[in-house]
């Protein structure tokens, strides 16, 4: 089926908006030559937008000749939207509480296209925890956060992220993965050793709003030699009794109290 024509175009704005995609999925900063490359133009074609876009703090360059990345302006400007503001305020309070009961870092994660990407965190009162921070992304299918996310969603969804996914990671075993959603939907909850960090197990489960998954709440577990001796059972019954309080306090419009 061929590609639908748009019917209005706007030459500036399209190369504006092809560079900050095109940097925001890289992994370091680009060239003027990887960039022009990256998006088909010529050097002439963008050295006015990225002026622009470096004046307006869309993007910045590094010291020397090492290129440009994007700043987390546009981040900041899609934590302003109403949705997110809101899910923010009513899972703040319950993190707390989730962090002074577990003794455990824990932070909050929405989907980015492919990508998960933090949106808040919460540091527990100890001296010793793994803290992930805001604005961290990883491929939606290489993380446990990203697993909850995809699990817990409409078949339809799900299938359409994973058809997008499979563009970005050509080489992913659709089939593997798929069985690991369906566990972790019978389960409830994620429990899946990090593939970041040796010795850390990423807990996590899903904060839903009419069935679907709209964010979820992970911890960075680390087994502690402390008196209280909490075990990873008791940290994921918090849990998940802190993803239902967050679910209620979306449905029900207002901001969740801890006990």
């Amino acid at each position: 089926m061929p590609t639908q024509t748009p019917k209005y175009r706007a030459p500036a704005l399209d190369k504006g908006l092809d560079i900050l995609e095109l940097l925001a999925g890289a992994h370091k900063p680009l060239s003027i030559a990887e960039i022009s490359e990256g998006v088909g133009r010529s050097r002439g074609e963008i050295f006015r937008m990225l002026l622009v876009l470096e004046e307006r703090d869309y993007i910045t360059r590094g010291d020397g000749d090492s290129g440009y990345s994007v700043t987390t302006r546009l981040f900041r400007l899609g934590m302003e939207q109403p949705p997110v503001k809101s899910m923010i305020e009513a899972a703040l309070p319950v993190m707390h509480q989730l962090a002074d009961t577990s003794g455990q870092a824990c932070h909050l994660v929405v989907p980015s296209h492919e990508q998960i990407v933090v949106i808040t965190r919460v540091d527990p009162p100890g001296e010793v925890a793994l803290v992930v921070r805001v604005g961290h992304r990883r491929p939606m299918s290489k993380s446990t956060s990203g697993h909850v996310l995809l699990a817990f969603q409409d078949d339809a969804v799900r299938e359409r992220w994973l058809d997008m996914i499979v563009k970005y990671e050509p080489t992913l075993d659709r089939k593997k993965l798929t069985k690991l959603l369906v566990k972790l939907r019978e389960r409830g909850y994620a429990s899946e050793p990090s593939q970041v960090v040796d010795a850390v197990t990423d807990l996590s489960a899903p904060v839903l709003q009419h069935g679907r998954a709209v964010c979820a709440l992970t911890i960075p577990f680390i087994a502690q030699r402390t008196e209280a001796r909490t075990t990873m059972d008791d940290v994921i019954a918090e849990l998940q009794r802190s993803t239902r309080e967050i679910s209620d306090a979306l449905h029900f419009g207002a901001a969740a109290r801890p006990d």
